[in-house]
C-alpha cells in the first residue's frame, strides 16, 4: 500500500508545489503518492508561480503541470501524512481536524530536519532569491522524508 503525502501552504502556488515536485523526485512512485494543496482558495486551477516553476527547472524538475487546489476536510481521510509549510497553515488545517487520529497526521515540514527554523518562509513577496532558499529548505526535508519512508518500506 502506498504512503500518501500531502504538502500544504497558503496559496498552493509557491512552497507546496515545490515540495510536491521535490518529494516526487526523491521517492519511488509505486511506494509514495504525493500531492499538494493550499489552505486559501485564491488560485484554484492555476499553475504554480512562475518563480517556483523556474527554480524547480534549474534543478531538473518540472512542476508546470501541477494545478492549484484548496485543502479540504476529506484530505485527512485520503492522506497518511499532511505537511504544513508554516505555523499559520498548520493552525488552519488543525481547525478542520475533528479527531485525534487526524491531528496525528499533521506536521510542520521542517520538523523532519534539524534547521534553526521550523517554518518555510513564504517567498511570494521576497523576490527571486527567496525561492532558492525555500527550495533548499524543502529539499532537505524531502530528503529526510524519502529516507524514512523507504527505510520503513523495506
Amino acid at each position: 500500500m502506498r504512503t500518501k503525502v500531502l504538502m500544504v501552504c497558503l496559496g498552493n502556488i509557491c512552497r507546496s508545489p515545490l515540495a510536491e515536485g521535490i518529494l516526487k523526485s526523491k521517492v519511488d512512485p509505486h511506494l509514495v503518492f504525493v500531492d499538494s494543496a493550499g489552505t486559501g482558495g485564491y488560485h484554484i486551477g492555476e499553475k504554480p508561480d512562475p518563480r517556483s516553476i523556474a527554480i524547480a527547472r534549474q534543478y531538473g524538475l518540472d512542476i508546470s503541470y501541477q494545478r492549484c487546489r484548496k485543502f479540504v476536510r476529506e484530505d485527512f481521510d485520503n492522506f497518511d501524512i499532511i505537511y504544513a509549510m508554516d505555523k499559520s497553515n498548520y493552525e488552519n488545517i488543525l481547525r478542520l481536524a475533528d479527531t485525534s487520529d487526524k491531528v496525528k497526521k499533521l506536521k510542520l515540514l521542517l520538523e523532519e530536519v534539524n534547521l534553526e527554523t521550523k517554518e518555510v518562509p513564504d517567498p511570494y513577496y521576497g523576490g527571486d532569491k527567496g525561492f532558492e532558499h525555500v527550495f533548499q529548505m524543502i529539499s532537505a526535508a524531502c530528503e529526510a522524508i524519502s529516507a524514512r519512508i523507504h527505510k520503513h518500506e523495506k
